[in-house]
């Protein structure tokens, strides 16, 4: 009697593309952790090497008001005369330690100054993002419903608007209005003296002023916070509201030409359902995907938004010591910076990968 074998099943085709479908994810984000060494090791490497442009920091911040002595001793003591390569390979050793050295015109320590203030520049940008979304989506979702009509229009006109205004020259204009002329809103800063006062007294204050207003549980003192925030994050939220606007309205736009959409549609669905039920949860990945520039862009806007309206956080901090020259400062701040933007669009990529599996191949 001859026996016969059954044929192995065809499985071992499916196995390869089942594992690669299931380990894609884990290689896409340990391949994207891992950029953000390299990311963080250029950008603060390029600043170091741009700040040593012209000549080193304690002649850049203190040439001229101390005596030629004076300077040569406190370069040798800050270890500036030593061979460039040497003071890069330490300044590295730092900063990957958690040291970004003393600054030089006010002699704080830089991670002092990156506490105090990185909370000040924190709270405007979440404020600004929530402008920001609250004004660019539903405007975005708006124009799609309205698209080719004189609303539609207008909204882009809008949206233009919004990202190509300077951001500084934006800020002078509501301080006119808002402040000036209808005396509605205060005119710079993040709270009145008073609101301050009270804030201190808390133990431990967090330096988000929002956080500690409450914590005082006076709601005078929250207000005074929430009016001294609304300028400043609407300066700034705008800047990315234009983007979020013409970003969805385009994506909605082209989701309601897809197929299910065109099914409803013939079902008799109504237009303004088809965009607020169907149509913009598909339009809305984009918006993740390009949020980490768009941080990016908040930090920069940040700069000139924080200085219009004497906001004292980062940015506001940074022109200080742009003006003092004084370069250790600018370098802490600016790799804070640098490391907030890595692991912001590390984050985003990783919700992206989440919500859609295709970014990863």
């Amino acid at each position: 009697m001859t026996t016969t074998t059954a044929p192995a099943p065809a499985a071992s085709g499916n196995t390869p593309k089942a594992r690669r479908t299931g380990g894609g994810l884990g290689r896409y984000l340990l391949i994207r952790a891992l950029l953000i060494i390299p990311t963080v090791f250029i950008l603060v490497s390029l600043v170091f090497f741009l700040m040593r442009l012209t000549g080193d920091p304690i002649t850049a911040a203190l040439g001229g008001r101390l005596s030629a002595d004076q300077l040569a001793e406190r370069i040798h003591e800050a270890g500036y005369d030593r061979p460039l390569l040497i003071q890069y390979l330490e300044y590295l050793g730092n900063v990957f330690t958690g040291n970004f050295g003393t600054t030089i015109s006010d002699r704080k320590p830089v991670t002092e100054i990156l506490v105090t203030y990185g909370a000040a520049t924190l709270e405007l940008a979440f404020y600004a993002l929530l402008v920001a979304f609250v004004v660019g989506i539903p405007l975005g979702m708006l124009a799609a419903y309205v698209r080719d009509r004189w609303g539609d229009a207008a909204l882009r006109v809008f949206a233009i608007l919004c990202y190509a205004t300077p951001v500084f020259f934006a800020g002078l204009l509501t301080k006119l209005v808002f402040s000036v002329w209808l005396g509605w809103l205060p005119i710079s800063g993040r709270a009145s003296t008073r609101a301050q006062l009270q804030m201190q007294r808390l133990d431990d204050p967090t330096g988000i002023y929002t956080i500690d207003a409450i914590r005082t549980g006076n709601p005078d003192v929250l207000a005074d916070v929430l009016l001294h925030a609304v300028m400043p994050a609407l300066v700034l939220g705008l800047l990315t509201a234009g983007v979020f606007l013409r970003l969805v309205r385009t994506n909605v736009i082209g989701t309601l030409s897809t197929d299910y959409v065109e099914s409803g549609r013939s079902r008799g669905v109504r237009e303004y359902r088809l965009v607020t039920k169907h149509a913009y949860r598909p339009a809305l990945i984009p918006i993740i995907t390009v949020i980490g520039l768009q941080i990016a862009l908040l930090l920069g806007g940040a700069v000139l938004t924080e200085t219009t309206f004497e906001w004292r956080g980062l940015g506001f901090m940074l022109s200080q010591y742009l003006q003092a020259r004084d370069f250790v400062a600018v370098q802490g701040i600016v790799a804070l910076l640098a490391v907030i933007v890595a692991l912001t669009n590390f984050l985003v990529d990783v919700i992206a990968a989440i919500i859609d599996p295709r970014v990863r191949y």
